[in-house]
């Protein structure tokens, strides 16, 4: 059973959702390990990383507002290039936002063991239960904490810069480039989790009210605001701590308050630290679990995995499934090897998701309707695709392979269990079908279908009386030229039939109401319409005419709107033709109708178009 979210956070929440995933574990323990690689210039580091994410941020911004549904990533790389790749995104996905929750949970326990005798581990599971039963409980009661924890850790971050401006030795910058320039961008791949927050808010994208207004700026806003903490706080942390101390503490930012300000300041910043921490570890879950709920709705994981709570709208057993891994990886894994193998998978993610954006939008789908669209397309997109190229190689061969060795088991999962259930329908064979040859059919309508779906979802799109006509409708697609009196036998026959009624006389109305003025609205356009005798009758019939129907005076229409109605209609025949004009003055609307595939693209012209609804 496909069961559907409830939309129950805003612009505040995704903002909170993806700072709070971000400012955590790449502030509080990577800055002390990336100085050991790159020294003073690792601040260019993070500058350089959230750089390279911005062209996949536009690209994220516009897929999810096309698509908001649970998965993100793994959707909409799913739908663009098919299920072998789609499994592999939506494992890639699921176990890089794993491994950054497990990752933060260790940091989380880090600070906690400094007023407890427990072991790192022990505590860092016993967090990672915690927050799989707040994460099973509800994502509104989930983002409400994180708002809070979010509100607290920036001011305690803005505090920290403030007080820290006086302190700065400006030796500790000296010499910045200590390990030369080309640390500066390896250390960039390894602090590239650092940003990982934008997966995350693509995952719960179906959980979003005004998906098209919330999730493009939310996540404009998270990264500039994320990316301006990350500079000032380790700028801060650099000018005062000793760089030989620097290099290998776990806490640098609580070491740099405590030479600030003392006992005071570090407990401040460790308790800032405990909140990032908790908020990354919260958004982890929240976001990693939804993989597992769009897998299984297409067919690549077992069923069960889609099941939703009915009393906290959650999906209880992907929350689970992701709880049991992270304790799994905070057990087993080392900590710098979590660091890598994650930023590597949400790498390759990255410049999956600008190559999917590509694909849809050479695809020419016309159901692929974002309400964001990413400025300085396709230059932008390329720029990701080559700086994630240039990242993974900065990451070594051994990352490499580790990631390939887990690509390799995720296709094996496809091939063994889901291959023979996954849909292939895929915006690749669309696009594929425009290159190879316009007559030649490849693609279904299952992906047409699916994305006008999720656009009428997305925008509330009331489904009145109209919208429903057009999807009963007969739908012709012409493609010799047509003189209009052998047109309007046609149609006549058509309707005579479907209404079993004398064809004959609606011809002779249509002829009748031709003479009387023409139905050539404008050029190209044509919406010929008749009252009949029968009560209670309202048809409507869309034709595209490759070549044109010919009416008097030699005027060509290509796009006609038939409508049949009976007296006691009047009133809504009116409303119908108002909606016809409104459909028709959108100034893509005539370039869209004569290259649409086929007639359920017609349709879907229709229906999804912007028009005054009742």
């Amino acid at each position: 059973m496909n069961e559907n979210l409830q939309k129950q956070l805003g612009l505040i929440d995704i903002i909170c959702i993806a700072t709070g995933a971000m400012v955590s574990s790449g502030l509080f323990i990577l800055p002390g390990l990336a100085f050991a690689k790159a020294g003073p210039a690792v601040i260019l580091s993070y500058l350089v990383a959230g750089v390279l994410c911005i062209p996949t941020l536009l690209s994220k911004a516009e897929l999810t507002t096309a698509m908001p549904k649970a998965g993100g990533d793994y959707f909409y790389i799913m739908r663009g290039f098919g299920p072998l790749l789609g499994t592999m995104a939506g494992f890639s996905s699921w176990l890089s936002l794993s491994l950054k929750g497990a990752f933060a949970l260790i940091g989380m326990a880090a600070y906690l063991n400094l007023f407890t005798n427990l072991p790192i581990k022990y505590i860092a599971l016993i967090c990672c239960l915690f927050f799989v039963v707040l994460n099973l409980k509800g994502v509104k009661e989930a983002g409400k904490f994180q708002v809070l924890l979010v509100f607290g850790l920036v001011g305690i971050l803005i505090f920290y810069v403030l007080l820290g401006v006086k302190s700065i030795n400006t030796n500790h910058f000296s010499p910045f480039f200590s390990r030369g320039m080309i640390s500066v961008f390896s250390t960039a791949s390894f602090v590239f989790i650092s940003y990982g927050g934008l997966t995350k808010v693509a995952a719960i994208s179906e959980e979003v009210r005004n998906p098209g207004k919330n999730l493009p700026l939310g996540m404009l806003i998270s990264i500039l605001l994320t990316s301006l903490l990350y500079t000032l706080v380790i700028y801060i942390t650099i000018g005062v701590v000793n760089p030989q101390d620097l290099k290998t503490t776990l806490i640098p930012i609580s070491d740099g308050a405590f030479i600030i300000g003392g006992n005071p300041l570090a407990i401040i910043i460790s308790v800032g630290a405990f909140l990032a921490f908790i908020s990354t570890a919260n958004a982890g879950i929240m976001t990693a679990s939804r993989y597992p709920l769009g897998m299984s709705r297409d067919n690549l994981l077992p069923p069960v995995f889609e099941k939703i709570s009915a009393r906290f709208h959650t999906p209880y057993l992907s929350i689970l499934l992701t709880g049991a891994f992270m304790l799994f990886s905070i057990w087993f894994l080392k900590l710098e090897l979590l660091v890598k193998i994650a930023s590597a998978v949400l790498i390759l993610l990255f410049m999956f998701a600008n190559l999917t954006l590509i694909l849809f939008r050479e695809s020419k789908i016309l159901s692929y309707k974002p309400k964001f669209h990413s400025p300085l397309y396709p230059y932008v997109q390329i720029l990701g695709i080559i700086g994630g190229i240039f990242l993974l190689i900065e990451m070594g061969s051994k990352i490499v392979f580790l990631m390939g060795v887990f690509l390799v088991c995720a296709g094996l999962w496809y091939k063994f269990y889901a291959q023979e259930e996954a849909s292939q329908d895929t915006a690749l064979i669309y696009a594929l079908e425009r290159l190879v040859s316009k007559d030649k059919e490849l693609a279904g309508d299952s992906l047409l279908t699916e994305l006008k779906d999720i656009v009428v979802e997305r925008d509330a799109v009331i489904e009145d009386r109209f919208h429903k006509l057009v999807e009963e409708a007969q739908i012709l697609d012409i493609e010799e030229p047509l003189s209009m009196r052998k047109f309007f036998r046609e149609i006549s026959a058509l309707i005579g039939k479907e209404l079993n009624a004398d064809s004959k006389e609606f011809y002779n109305q249509f002829v009748e109401r031709e003479k009387e003025s023409s139905t050539i609205v404008r050029e190209r356009l044509a919406i010929p319409h008749i009252i009949v005798q029968q009560k209670d009758i309202f048809k409507i019939l869309l034709v595209r005419a490759k070549e044109g129907i010919v009416f008097p005076n030699d005027k060509l229409a290509h796009i006609i709107f038939v409508i049949v109605g009976s007296q006691n209609e009047r009133n809504f025949h009116l409303k119908v033709l108002a909606a016809i004009a409104q459909i028709t003055q959108n100034p893509n609307f005539d370039r869209e109708w004569m290259n649409a595939k086929d007639i359920e693209e017609l349709r879907h012209i229709v229906l999804l178009a912007e028009r005054r609804r009742e």
